[in-house]
């Protein structure tokens, strides 16, 4: 395997949880060298976040838990404590040493240890430093703790997701996983990569301010459009689309069916399907518009008409027919599903503690620099000597004194 797209980059990982954590493992993904920086005998909060933890060949639980496994691959591990004076002089170095630090403490939390941006961009004008917090760097709620369960809620997500209010079960939903912060990891590393390509042409670093609830806002999509070209809110729908009909799950006799209809030429697939090619000619129906206005009419139509059948039939048909559809798979079935394994998105890699482990794939794929896997996630501190030997020069003596003052 060549080089990654990011071989010549080094990453300075102080963040921790899940966002932070996402984008330096993409950026290792691609290619750069990571240096995951944690506090000595507890490292990242998400080590704890357990179970499940990763078992070992005799099914015992290793301290390693699933929920830090998914988002440090590709990393080494280096334990630090910031308190000490000469644990902030190693991180100080390693930035000089460094193109990327990314960061999610609180604002100004890293300036008591000179680790904040003012403070290294000086010395390294070269760095492209990026914070990561639940409101940003300024505003009225700068200082507040943001966690993503808040983040979808004070940001509108939860407001559209789950059931109407009057519907059975009906309230406020959020997200099955951290979207917030996944969503944040992914605009971070698209924002350190144009910073990246800026310090090419200028040869200088810059800061960049990543919030949740920004990220948020701007992942509304045509949620927030609906809302500014309107004035209108939108509210739970459940499964349905606030801007196309049919696009939704429907009841069938064994379970449910997601049907995806996009454009007139498919629902008049459906109906041909249906045995109702009247309903493509109903001018309540003709057109997608007129679909959202009469939204409950047809929908009681179809949802009768399809719950009589399998899913299976319906799907074997519907695929046939070229209306866009699909089941609602446990995760389990995601993992066993023939495309999802033929696009290679489980891997093992090798592991100090369990002989293997089991990770979710990149779903980059580059032709020329195809992503890497050289490192599982690591255990905490395994790296230390290595980092402060290889890039910081320290020798054995020097390493293992900083370790009995407790610095490393």
């Amino acid at each position: 395997m060549g080089d990654g797209a990011l071989s010549h980059v080094r990453v300075l990982d102080l963040s921790r949880v899940l966002a932070g954590p996402w984008s330096s493992q993409m950026l290792a993904d691609l290619g750069a060298e990571v240096i995951k920086v944690e506090r000595p005998g507890r490292g990242d909060d998400t080590r704890a976040w357990g179970p499940p933890y990763l078992r070992d060949d005799a099914g015992a639980e290793t301290s390693e838990s699933a929920y830090y496994l998914a988002a440090n691959r590709g990393k080494k591990s280096v334990t630090v404590n910031l308190a000490e004076p000469r644990g902030q002089a190693l991180v100080r170095d390693l930035a000089g040493r460094s193109d990327i630090l990314i960061e999610n403490f609180k604002p100004g939390g890293l300036a008591r240890y000179g680790l904040d941006y003012s403070s290294l961009a000086e010395s390294c004008p070269g760095l492209i430093y990026c914070s990561i917090t639940g409101f940003g760097q300024d505003g009225p709620y700068s200082h507040r703790p943001g966690y993503d369960f808040m983040i979808q809620g004070m940001g509108g997500l939860m407001s559209i997701t789950g059931e109407p209010d009057d519907a059975p079960g009906g309230g406020p939903e959020k997200v099955g996983v951290a979207l917030a912060d996944i969503l944040s990891g992914l605009y971070a590393t698209s924002s350190v990569l144009a910073a990246l390509a800026h310090r090419e042409r200028s040869g200088r670093g810059q800061h960049v301010d990543i919030a949740l609830l920004d990220v948020q806002v701007a992942a509304l999509a045509n949620q927030a459009m609906n809302y500014l070209t309107t004035g209108d809110a939108p509210t739970r729908l459940g499964n349905a689309h606030p801007n196309i009909v049919p696009y939704q799950t429907f009841r069938t006799r064994d379970g449910h069916v997601l049907i995806a209809v996009g454009n007139d030429r498919q629902f008049a697939a459906l109906c041909d399907l249906l045995g109702r090619a009247d309903l493509a000619l109903d001018a309540r129906f003709e057109t997608n518009a007129a679909r959202v206005s009469h939204r409950e009419a047809l929908v009681g139509l179809l949802a009768g008409l399809i719950a009589g059948r399998d899913s299976s039939d319906w799907l074997s048909d519907l695929e046939r027919a070229g209306v866009p559809c699909g089941p609602i798979n446990t995760i389990d079935e995601v993992f066993a599903d023939p495309q999802v394994q033929h696009r290679g998105m489980q891997l093992e890699l090798p592991h100090p503690l369990a002989g293997s482990v089991p990770l979710v794939a990149s779903p980059m794929k580059l032709s020329a620099t195809p992503v890497r896997y050289d490192r599982p996630p690591p255990t905490l501190g395994q790296d230390t000597d290595e980092v402060l030997t290889a890039i910081l020069g320290l020798d054995d003596d020097e390493i293992a004194g900083l370790r009995e003052d407790g610095v490393v």
